[in-house]
């Protein structure tokens, strides 16, 4: 993650050198492509950017764990099929909300 200061400054040198994305990484070795491109549309649309950039925390309720937890058991207890099915996070907070809610006492 970059601070706002390099950020800033790869927006300062990416308008300098009128807009080209490959000279101004070529020049700081930083930021990728996309990400100079979003920093660039976010200065643009507010004039400023975010000086911290913020998480977002999905929550999901007790039911739906529930209900991922209940389809993983019921369709031969393959994680990636229950997340392509439920569209639920990753392998990891599944196997969590499996360790929990099935596999606890």
């Amino acid at each position: 993650m970059y601070s706002y200061e390099e950020r800033m400054k790869a927006i300062e040198l990416y308008i300098k050198y009128d807009r080209s994305i490959a000279d101004t990484i070529r020049e700081l070795g930083y930021p990728s492509r996309g990400a100079l491109a979003r920093w660039y549309k976010e200065y643009q649309k507010n004039g400023c950017l975010r000086r911290s950039y913020e998480r977002k925390n999905h929550k999901y309720s007790l039911e739906e764990k529930k209900a991922a937890v209940d389809y993983y058991l019921e369709h031969g207890r393959r994680l990636r099929r229950t997340i392509r099915a439920m569209g639920y996070p990753s392998v990891a907070a599944l196997t969590k909300w499996i360790d929990a809610l099935y596999l606890a006492p």
